[in-house]
């Protein structure tokens, strides 16, 4: 028999033997999401994590908690994202103009590049992320900034889902995205090309974001000995931001969750 939370911890609560029972559970609860997200969960994410798991609480008293547990959230650092956008490639107007809220999935993708530091080298990470639902449906990560890079990454989230024809997809001004072989790539499987203004990163921002809380959350401190090993980490990450991280865009649920919900 299949009991929910809230219901095993209202009888913890009135079972006289146990009278710590919830306090104690919520304390291992909390450290459990704190290390799940690698010490970057701050309380305003986590107390509303707790409340969906059915812990009654305010934002006042999680920061109380993880004060007393020694839950700190890790110093972030900045991180500089980039594309090569310097080149004679002709690139495409700003279709989407930054109206970052399409009405159904499958209808506006955003990707860009990023870069990852091993002790093999640089290694460079592409995504594409549904717009609607902000989850990562395609990713590829090599050791060259190449435009294989991108229609791999491309590839995975044609492959995964199936779009219809019609599909925005927005990128940067990057030449692996203005090259001839993408642009190719988008007009075989019926996509519309928008490209962000030169310099305007805003106009991407949900892709940037996507890269931001990656390394703010999860590379910070981390030096990987391999490629293989960024690889395995990055796909950890991505399968934790699209199926356990909240989004406040989403009315606090994850991508999953927003797009099961539709």
């Amino acid at each position: 028999m299949q009991v929910s939370t809230s219901a095993y911890y209202d009888w913890l609560r009135r079972d006289g033997k146990h009278p710590d029972s919830r306090a104690w559970h919520l304390k291992q609860r909390m450290k459990t999401l704190f290390n799940e997200s690698r010490q970057s969960l701050g309380s305003r994410r986590l107390v509303k994590l707790l409340r969906k798991e059915g812990f009654t609480m305010g934002r006042y008293r999680v920061r109380s908690l993880m004060k007393a547990l020694g839950l700190s959230v890790r110093k972030k650092k900045r991180f500089v994202l980039t594309t090569d956008s310097q080149h004679a490639l002709p690139g495409a107007e700003n279709v989407l103009d930054r109206a970052f809220s399409p009405s159904e999935k499958n209808r506006v993708w955003t990707t860009d590049i990023t870069y990852i530091w091993t002790l093999q080298g640089w290694v460079y990470l592409a995504v594409v992320i549904d717009l609607y639902s902000r989850r990562v449906v395609g990713w590829h990560l090599d050791r060259h900034m190449e435009t294989a890079l991108a229609s791999r990454a491309l590839m995975m989230a044609i492959n995964l889902r199936r779009p219809p024809r019609g599909l925005l997809h927005h990128s940067g001004r990057g030449s692996q995205y203005a090259s001839h072989a993408y642009q190719a790539l988008l007009k075989q499987h019926g996509m519309a090309c928008s490209m962000s203004r030169k310099g305007n990163c805003w106009d991407n921002a949900p892709t940037e974001r996507f890269f931001s809380s990656l390394k703010r959350e999860w590379l910070t401190g981390n030096i990987y000995a391999t490629r293989e090993h960024a690889v395995a980490d990055v796909r950890e990450y991505i399968a934790y931001y699209n199926a356990r991280r909240l989004h406040t865009t989403l009315g606090d649920a994850t991508p999953i969750e927003y797009e099961k919900c539709a």
